[in-house]
């Protein structure tokens, strides 16, 4: 912006462009001045020695201190070495240095996971599945509901009620949609979150014998399964939700209408006010086409009712993705946007670039570190299934 503002006022003077580009006056004047170098620091006569400063961190990074912070270091060379090396402050000082003054504590690096970018164009190309719990009939009873849906129409493939979540009960769910929607060999990706049923051993074999392309969502990112949790919402805000089920039978039961109205009733915004079946089963332009029609008759009746013009029905998408990759002008417009955001004369600092959470630990350089697994759910009730998806019933 200062740039800007130099080039323009030698157009119509300085004051009348930092006006116009809203910038100081004061902001061109100092950038016009030369930049001095900084005056090196002098170093206070009272300072550690280089040897001293050495000593002292190999003393916070030995074998006994190396999970200590300064404080317990210093508390603890006064009462039981009867030594004094230096100030807290100075301990920090000399760690923060060397990069050291993070968590010290020996942690697993995990490796970035990449982020999920899939699209669909039309049905059977790419499914969702996650599992969610219903309340059942006492206090930290659960029962489990297994639900697969198409991203591209939102229709319900194939769902499922248990007592218990298990890998065997996901995988004779899907073995049986995907012989019911008639899904080919590599025609079919399947996203899921990272639940222990997805990531296990049985269903990655599953979906290689199969020829099914397996996905899986960031770790602690829900946003990567987006579809299947807006349909965990959709049914849990119904007002007919019971506050807890009564038995399998009555949870079975309620599932079954809820995914009826959901496939062949609900009209999705997303998909232009269509109902997931509709899109489904490809009738979305026959319906659009009757729509059309009847909303140019009221258009003749009554033209001046439509200040806009001919309406249109919605236009349901041609495409779904599933974290859409930014182009190069997005990204662009938003480098643009964060740098005009910024104060004059000072840099915009980038998401995520703040002061460091852990400042107040320490880490020794090149130690790996370790995060800890979400925990498992409480919840691992009873014996015994009962699956129900749409038109088909899994005996067992």
């Amino acid at each position: 912006m200062i740039v800007a503002a130099e080039e323009l006022g030698q157009v119509v003077g300085l004051q009348a462009a930092c006006r116009q580009l809203n910038v100081p006056r004061s902001a061109v004047y100092r950038a016009r001045q030369p930049q001095k170098e900084p005056a090196p620091r002098p170093t206070p006569a009272r300072a550690l020695s280089d040897e001293e400063r050495q000593a002292v961190r190999e003393v916070l990074n030995s074998e006994r201190f190396q999970d200590c912070s300064p404080y317990q270091v210093y508390a603890t060379l006064l009462d039981d070495d009867e030594l004094y090396l230096c100030s807290i402050s100075t301990m920090y000082r000399i760690l923060d240095d060397h990069d050291e003054v993070r968590e010290r504590r020996r942690q697993l690096r995990h490796p970035e996971a990449p982020k999920p970018e899939l699209v669909a164009t039309k049905p059977g190309e790419l499914w969702s599945w996650d599992v969610t719990k219903l309340p059942g009939p006492a206090k930290w009873s659960h029962y489990y509901l297994y639900v697969i849906i198409d991203v591209f129409s939102r229709y319900v493939v194939g769902w499922l009620i248990a007592e218990r979540e298990t890998a065997a009960l996901a995988e004779e769910l899907i073995a049986q949609t995907s012989a019911r929607e008639g899904i080919d060999r590599e025609q079919l990706t399947l996203h899921a979150d990272r639940g222990s049923p997805m990531r296990s051993q049985v269903m990655a074999q599953l979906l290689a014998d199969l020829g099914v392309t397996k996905s899986h969502s960031r770790p602690y990112t829900p946003n990567d399964n987006p579809f299947s949790e807006a349909q965990f919402k959709t049914m849990k805000y119904r007002p007919d939700f019971p506050e807890r089920f009564d038995s399998l039978a009555a949870a079975r039961a309620w599932a079954r209408a809820f995914m009826h109205w959901y496939n062949y009733h609900h009209r999705h915004s997303a998909l232009g006010l269509l109902t997931p079946a509709t899109v489904h089963r490809g009738l979305a332009q026959q319906v659009r086409e009757k729509r059309q029609q009847i909303l140019d008759q009221a258009y003749q009746a009554h033209p001046e009712r439509f200040v806009r013009g001919r309406p249109t029905p919605p236009q349901p998408p041609t495409e779904v993705w599933i974290n859409r990759p930014r182009t190069e002008a997005e990204a662009e417009t938003d480098t643009t946007d964060l740098t005009e955001q910024s104060e004059p004369g000072q840099m915009a600092i980038p998401a995520g670039s703040g002061p460091d959470p852990q400042a107040g630990s320490r880490v020794t350089a090149g130690q790996a570190q370790r995060a800890l697994d979400p925990g498992e759910d409480r919840a691992r009730l009873g014996q015994g299934m009962a699956i129900a998806p749409p038109d088909l019933r899994i005996r067992v």
